[in-house]
């Protein structure tokens, strides 16, 4: 009798086993895939659905239909490798342990391999990632994408290349800079962009149930400017400077909208969160031809710490999103994080986050900003926000690109009544700068040797 009974308990105990184990795969199956999108020197009003009347974004516009568009978002950083840093790990540069461009020439400088990316939270729970695109994170092996979370990596390690030729595009050396996985190939002549977008293609089309997250960081609209002919034809009656940079925008939102298909195509684009913003403000270098983006009513630019620097477009849409809203709380780049693994249904990270969780904030428009206040600091300033008021440090104007200029001592804004700081408030609410300054201290103490170097 018990041994007749041996065989259907083991079968039943193997069955309830395998349910067992499909159980966090088929919990992995139901997750929605996930889309980063990160373009490069965006301006902060740099899109139809800005209300930007010369440049054409048609693909981002109809995003922003489908999706929340912020108009008080802000990047982490006002230069490239720091505020990439930011938006892959949820933490402000300092404490994500980069908190200037990686030097290309260091091969130690970079994203620390002991800091947590988004990559890696979400590999460990079931997804497949990938990067494509611009790094900018580091170049030895364990700074790589594929050291860094990503299962796929392809693109350039530095800060910027020539688009046909996939060389270095800086003061030299100016080296061949294109890699997949970490091992370096060639495609001259091949537009970067498009080649970014076939890789991106490929590696989705590959994908089998697996929910997976992408990290899509399009060089563009940073210099050199290389826009298709077609839109240059377009914009012919611009300013040189507005000419190409809208030219190249144009042509980063059409590349942008065969990424999108390639969704419609596999017909999971209700299945997949689709994130976009900029990585920081337009430039004004002298290889932007001084500043063909626009910061709206902001002051400054790329390396700026006002407005013009770190406010940045962005959007989110997918599944779990409303359609077609606003939201005008202040958020931040570190806030993707752990938004996407509430949206994902995935837990939040073990360790300390400077991002907040935006749900309610999406639910709501009338929802509060989660952040009480929020700190940058980058390139000799540092500036914090509390609600409407920013305290600001030894500001540098990027505005002008044949005149960069120093603000040195700290100055008070009041954003709402003007954003684009042009009236410091500091000598009327003297209290008032006395508790900002004390925040900043609490996100760095360091901050207090420039204020005492100042008092005397």
């Amino acid at each position: 009798m018990c041994m007749l009974l041996r065989r259907p308990l083991l079968l039943l105990f193997v069955q309830v086993a395998v349910l067992a184990a499909g159980a966090p795969a088929q919990e992995a199956r139901s997750r929605p895939n996930i889309l980063l999108i990160l373009s490069d020197d965006q301006g902060t009003v740099d899109l139809g659905a800005c209300g930007t009347q010369d440049l054409q974004t048609p693909h981002l516009d109809r995003l922003a239909e489908r999706g929340v568009r912020f108009t008080q978002f802000y990047a982490a950083a006002p230069v490239c490798s720091p505020s990439r840093a930011a938006f892959l790990s949820g933490r402000i540069p300092q404490r994500a342990g980069l908190s200037g461009n990686v030097d290309p020439n260091n091969p130690d400088a970079g994203l620390p391999p002991s800091t947590v990316t988004i990559a890696e939270h979400f590999r460990a729970h079931g997804y497949a990632t990938a990067q494509i695109g611009k790094w900018h994170l580091g170049h030895s092996r364990e700074r790589q994408p594929t050291g860094q979370g990503f299962d796929f990596g392809f693109g350039h390690l530095g800060g910027c290349i020539d688009n046909y030729s996939h060389f270095f595009y800086w003061n030299g050396p100016n080296r061949h800079d294109l890699v997949r996985n970490g091992v370096e190939e060639y495609h001259a002549g091949e537009f970067f962009p498009e080649l970014c977008v076939d890789e991106a293609a490929a590696w989705i089309r590959a994908r089998d149930e697996q929910p997976w997250l992408m990290y899509f960081a399009i060089n563009l609209p940073h210099y050199p400017y290389q826009g298709h002919a077609r839109w240059l034809d377009v914009y012919e009656g611009l300013p040189r400077a507005r000419r190409e940079y809208a030219a190249f925008l144009s042509t980063m939102d059409e590349t942008l909208g065969r990424l999108f298909a390639v969704l419609r195509e596999q017909g999971i684009d209700d299945e997949t969160i689709i994130v976009f913003q900029s990585d920081h403000g337009h430039s004004t270098e002298q290889r932007a031809f001084y500043g063909g983006g626009d910061a709206g009513p902001h002051r400054g630019a790329k390396f700026s710490l006002l407005e013009g620097g770190i406010r940045v477009p962005a959007i989110v849409a997918g599944p779990g999103v409303p359609e077609g809203e606003l939201r005008g709380q202040m958020a931040t780049a570190c806030d993707w994080f752990p938004t996407l693994c509430t949206l994902a249904g995935i837990p939040q990270p073990t360790h300390a986050l400077d991002g907040r969780d935006l749900q309610a904030v999406l639910a709501d428009a009338a929802a509060p900003t989660p952040h009480e206040h929020f700190f940058w600091k980058n390139g000799g300033q540092w500036a914090l926000r509390l609600g409407k008021w920013k305290l600001i440090w030894n500001a540098q104007d990027t505005t002008d690109g044949r005149a960069w200029k120093r603000e040195p001592g700290m100055r008070l804004y009041d954003l709402s009544l003007d954003p684009g700081e042009t009236t410091d408030l500091a000598a009327e609410h003297p209290k008032r700068v006395d508790r900002l300054r004390k925040l900043a201290q609490e996100w760095d103490p360091t901050i207090r040797y420039e204020l005492e170097e100042k008092k005397e």
